[in-house]
């Protein structure tokens, strides 16, 4: 049997040139890839022009390739002797079960090394302006999957960092997760925003604070995928942003989405 291998390669998230070199040198050797709907993929038979491309992406509740299989399929593969990209939205290890798929690789005797990607849990922050740490303001940052709703005790720990807090796929689980923080004692005025698909050409970001945000974001019809930055930092965002919608003042009113 020919002796195949698999990498996993961190996409960032969305945008091409966010790719790291490593990332494109990968792409361009592959035979086949694996790639996720998150994953830059508008021009991935470029980026890859000798692979077979197979779609292996998720959308929230619904997963037409269940987790198992897709590790089924970078084995198998592999095992046939092809170089296997799998090819992921941000970083492999940061909430994207990359951990999971090099476990099942060195189970099944395949060689499988990883090539980190740009995480949106700061990149996407980034794109509206927001520096998730500033200095005299934030000296930390905790990022969270918001995939799940968060128990009492880590809504707790969270509201008791006096840090900034950032949420990966958390706009399903909104009302539960601003109304935990304010009830274990962060303050109602506390900055939050919401950047929807960032670094897409179809970005838009909303802020407003704790107490304002469920009906802001039902205003603007905020929709996944979306990252939520919790903090003050997000005081000290770009305010001419033309994508942007600005509702941190108590007496400003919702400016609409482009």
């Amino acid at each position: 049997m020919t002796s195949g291998r698999v990498v996993l390669v961190g996409g960032g998230p969305g945008d091409e040139d966010l790719l790291t070199v490593g990332a494109v040198k990968a792409l361009a050797q592959a035979d086949v890839v694996l790639f996720d709907r998150l994953a830059p993929h508008r021009r991935l038979a470029e980026l890859a022009p000798h692979a077979r491309l197979i779609d292996v992406g998720k959308t929230p509740g619904h997963h037409p390739i269940p987790q198992d299989e897709i590790e089924k399929l970078l084995i198998q593969h592999a095992h046939a002797g092809s170089f296997v990209v799998r090819l992921k939205g941000g970083d492999p290890f940061v909430f994207g079960r990359g951990g999971e798929e090099v476990l099942a690789c060195r189970r099944a005797g395949v060689e499988v090394t990883v090539i980190p990607g740009v995480s949106s849990a700061v990149a996407v922050p980034a794109a509206a302006g927001i520096a998730v740490t500033h200095r005299e303001v934030s000296r930390m940052f905790t990022v969270v999957s918001g995939h799940a709703p968060l128990n009492e005790t880590e809504l707790a720990g969270l509201a008791g960092l006096a840090s900034t807090i950032v949420v990966l796929m958390g706009v399903s689980n909104l009302p539960q997760i601003t109304q935990g923080l304010m009830r274990h004692g962060l303050p109602a005025s506390t900055p939050i925003a919401v950047i929807e698909r960032g670094y897409t050409i179809e970005q838009r970001s909303l802020f407003s604070s704790l107490d304002r945000i469920l009906y802001d974001a039902a205003t603007a019809g905020v929709t996944s995928p979306a990252v939520l930055v919790i903090g003050e930092v997000v005081a000290f965002a770009n305010r001419e942003d033309p994508n942007s919608a600005f509702v941190l003042d108590a007496a400003a009113s919702l400016a609409p989405l482009e």
